[in-house]
């Protein structure tokens, strides 16, 4: 089998087990965290990440899916700890979210793509944050704002690192933006990234059929992967479900991966807030709800074993 980077090092993908494809231990300012580090209780952080690792675990999953990159706060030392007290591991992603989904850092603005290529394929190839852990994909993301010159630069050099090295990509999207479809073009037609290896994650924010079939015909997979966050981005848990049995139901059941994108800790809200608007947001709200009423509507057990397993293998190796 095909070797797949994590935290616990290089694996085989059979050996993944049961997989979350899109959750973060964490999710921060980090320009915030550099200057007023008096503002962050590393030890809360901890206690929560570690919390909703061992409620997972009580579900079979092995191996999480972190796609925290720059302007994130990615972390791998948090990962690391986690991993010690709790034997979990984690595939973690390289690459740039973009600041407010518009634009680069200075550093990476005036100077070339290449540039910013090397620094992903430093990740994949040697190391992150000064460690030997490997990212095992790579992430960029596009939303309302759209594709500014700094977005399609960074789509861009996402492309380049993936054919230097053959790492898959995950695309953050916006449907109501129909930014899927966009990222997918530069991506796969203009810069040649096999669609295989590209997952356009939150297109389960859109019950718009079209839209999603569209993106499947490309050959990609998608990501079912905000659950718990209805109040925020698009349809209510019902409604996303009943996607979820659409695109089984039109052949598309081994393109699919579910999630929450849930961050155990996220600085963007005071805590209180983010509980009072997203109240049952979790990492384990999947098992909790969605898969019993999934496999009501008809979608089988295979099935949905196959979005939290061999899906993930297949877009992970591809």
């Amino acid at each position: 089998m095909p070797l797949v980077q994590t935290t616990a090092g290089p694996l085989d993908a059979d050996q993944l087990g049961r997989t979350l494809v899109h959750e973060h231990l964490n999710s921060a300012s980090e320009g915030v965290r550099f200057q007023w580090p008096h503002l962050v209780d590393h030890a809360s952080e901890l206690e929560r990440a570690l919390t909703q690792v061992r409620a997972v675990q009580a579900h079979g999953v092995q191996t999480i899916c972190d796609p925290s990159v720059l302007d994130l706060g990615r972390d791998v030392q948090l990962h690391l700890r986690v991993q010690e007290a709790t034997g979990m591991r984690f595939v973690l992603a390289t690459g740039i979210y973009g600041q407010h989904y518009t634009f680069l850092p200075h550093y990476f603005q005036n100077r070339p793509v290449e540039a910013m290529a090397e620094c992903f394929r430093h990740d994949l190839e040697t190391g992150i944050q000064g460690t030997e852990i490997r990212a095992g994909f790579l992430k960029c993301a596009a939303d309302a704002p759209g594709f500014t010159d700094d977005v399609d630069k960074i789509h861009r050099g996402i492309a380049q690192a993936s054919l230097a090295t053959g790492a898959p990509i995950m695309v953050h999207s916006n449907p109501n933006a129909r930014t899927g479809l966009r990222s997918v073009e530069i991506l796969v037609a203009e810069e040649g990234v096999a669609p295989e290896k590209v997952q356009v994650a939150h297109t389960g924010d859109t019950a718009d059929m079209g839209y999603v079939r569209e993106l499947l015909d490309t050959g990609v997979f998608v990501g079912m992967d905000r659950y718990g966050l209805d109040d925020f981005f698009g349809p209510g848990h019902r409604e996303r479900n009943e996607t979820v049995k659409a695109v089984v139901d039109a052949g598309f059941a081994d393109r699919m991966l579910l999630g929450q994108d849930h961050c155990a800790s996220i600085d963007w809200f005071p805590a209180e807030v983010v509980t009072q608007l997203a109240p049952k947001w979790s990492f384990h709200l999947v098992f909790d709800e969605v898969i019993p009423e999934l496999l009501e509507l008809g979608v089988t057990e295979a099935q949905v074993d196959a979005m939290l397993g061999a899906n993930v293998r297949a877009w992970l190796t591809s």
